[in-house]
């Protein structure tokens, strides 16, 4: 049964009142002048002493046109981006937990060759001892040596809950630190280098300093080759000041939110940080004049990160997690910096990642930022980035081939599986 029209119209009264208490008028002036206060604490906002974020230069909001920027020259001759695509995490009644991750790397101008290698990974997790898993291989190397993979195990034990997650993560992770330290030495460094995503695995250094008896990856014996292999492939760009960043689609940071509560800051009406972003570059808070400012972006300095929210249980201004990692540089090179992007004609944020030893340098922030406002100007997503995701994304039909070449097990399907189906092309 759907909606009919007296429903609709029904919730389109609620709508209304809704948003009248939401009417420009009502909410600028006080907006605007939160706004302005809270733009500058973010000179360097601290809690319980420790900073939690501080502009790096002088704090700005900028704007350009994009017609004109997307008729200027890119800045570098090259540019390369890596991406995977999964058959997410999938789960069997025998118990077996398993992820395959395809990761190719792509360039612009297109290199056929570099297009042509793929790493692949089948990330598995069973709670039981008895059950085994062969992973007597290194790397099976396959199609005339462009591409090879690996069956990975996480012991038994480690993980009693976010199993589907963590058990993605790891094969993700691993398979584009993986494909990305593999490629490195054949790119161009005067080239420029696009991750897909954030520049640290987040999520999986969270869990490697959480005490918890559910998940357990500090005993994870991948998770801390994953990673040793970002922070060599910070070492690298470092070495070679190559200039990489990782372009976030959608940020779900709330650490700024947060810290700015804590600090007496108690009427913000933002819970994400990317809403605060979004307000803060906005010129306009009605939507019906979106299209005044349509052919504008919009973005802010550039800001450091020297202590996230698992950087509280490190004790150190940087992502290093256990000190047996190796580490070229100073702590504070391998802490996280960024700055964002407003596309007003999509209402879109992106924040844009770089480790501190690349943007310590000014210049190098300055041509960061100029081909990154050129490439979201040209098309909102990078175009390189998007041929990496086409290159490596695993469709539909070819997730439900791989899975249905299991022959010994059998999917452990629920009602909504049957009802819904896969849930999402893109995941």
């Amino acid at each position: 049964m759907t909606l009919e029209s007296v429903h609709i119209k029904a919730i389109s009264k609620l709508v209304d009142r809704i948003d009248r208490c939401l009417m420009p008028d009502n909410l600028e002036k006080a907006d605007d002048i939160g706004i302005i206060d809270i733009m500058e604490k973010l000179k360097e906002l601290k809690y319980n002493e420790k900073v939690v974020l501080k502009a790096i230069g002088r704090l700005k909001r900028g704007r350009l046109d994009i017609e004109k920027m997307s008729q200027t020259q890119d800045p570098f001759p090259i540019t390369y981006s890596c991406d995977s695509g999964s058959t997410t995490t999938r789960s069997f009644d025998n118990g077996l937990y398993v992820d395959f991750c395809h990761c190719a790397m792509a360039s612009t101008p297109t290199d056929l060759n570099l297009h042509n290698k793929r790493t692949i990974v089948a990330a598995t997790y069973s709670p039981s001892y008895k059950v085994h898993i062969d992973t007597t291989h290194d790397w099976e190397i396959f199609d005339n040596g462009a591409s090879r993979s690996q069956i990975i195990r996480i012991m038994p034990g480690l993980l009693n809950k976010r199993i589907d997650r963590i058990v993605h993560d790891i094969a993700l992770y691993l398979a584009e630190s993986e494909h990305i330290l593999w490629l490195k030495d054949e790119l161009d460094p005067k080239g420029f280098f696009i991750m897909d995503g954030p520049i640290y695995p987040k999520h999986l250094m969270y869990w490697m300093v959480v005490e918890s008896e559910d998940v357990m990856l500090r005993y994870d014996s991948h998770t801390e080759r994953i990673l040793q292999n970002y922070i060599d492939i910070v070492d690298h760009h470092i070495d070679k000041r190559f200039p990489f960043i990782g372009f976030v689609k959608n940020p779900e940071d709330m650490q700024i939110m947060q810290a700015l509560r804590k600090e007496g800051i108690e009427d913000i009406p933002w819970l994400i940080d990317a809403q605060f972003f979004k307000n803060l570059l906005s010129e306009t808070k009605n939507r019906n004049e979106t299209n005044k400012y349509k052919h504008h972006l919009t973005f802010t300095n550039w800001f450091m990160q020297p202590n996230q929210f698992y950087e509280r249980m490190l004790g150190t201004t940087s992502p290093l997690v256990k000190e047996k990692l190796r580490a070229k540089y100073p702590l504070e090179y391998y802490s996280l910096t960024f700055f964002v992007v407003y596309v007003p004609s999509k209402n879109l944020l992106f924040k844009i990642e770089a480790p501190y030893g690349l943007t310590i340098d000014e210049r190098m922030r300055d041509i960061i930022t100029r081909k990154v406002l050129y490439d979201i100007a040209l098309s909102d997503i990078p175009n390189t980035l998007k041929k990496a995701d086409s290159i490596a994304k695993i469709q539909l039909s070819e997730r439900k081939q791989i899975i249905d070449r299991f022959r010994y097990c059998r999917l452990d399907t629920s009602y909504n599986e049957i009802r819904w189906g896969e849930y999402d092309e893109n995941r």
